[in-house]
């Protein structure tokens, strides 16, 4: 883990990498049943292997997206923040799939950091990558308030 204190020394850089995540099957159900989406490309492996171009389940973009949270806190510690709030989302992008039982990471690059209303607004970019694949299975670029 990275403690991150001088954020304007950072700015354009990567920052940071995340350890490596897997994706296991139990996991994508879940998600399926937290959010009602049990498309068959998530959760039916038999359909998958027959009708699927990509042989296999793949977890939901959403899902990939809402790993960011624990990625970063994986790979960074913001130093002598108080609270730190995600404020949302510039642009997601999901380039490539993610099959089940792949492992996934982070790479971390700091775009931006810009004084709002007492608290600074930093702008980052995060690449998930796929263990063995040439495309990141998501691309955000994530804002977050540091109080």
């Amino acid at each position: 883990m990275r403690d991150v204190e001088r954020l304007d020394e950072l700015v354009g850089s990567e920052v940071a990498r995340s350890d490596w995540m897997a994706m296991p099957q139990a996991r994508i159900d879940t998600f399926a049943d937290a959010t009602d989406d049990h498309q068959w490309i998530h959760t039916d492996a038999a359909r998958c292997a027959r009708e699927s171009p990509f042989g296999v389940p793949v977890a939901h973009g959403f899902l990939t997206l809402s790993l960011i949270p624990a990625l970063f806190e994986n790979a960074i510690r913001l130093v002598g923040a108080k609270m730190v709030l995600n404020y949302g989302l510039n642009k997601v992008r999901f380039p490539a799939p993610l099959p089940v039982d792949a492992r996934v990471r982070a790479r971390i690059t700091l775009l931006a950091v810009e004084p709002f209303d007492g608290c600074l607004q930093l702008t980052w970019n995060v690449v998930i990558e796929c263990e063995g694949s040439a495309r990141p299975v998501c691309v955000a670029e994530m804002l977050m308030r540091r109080y």
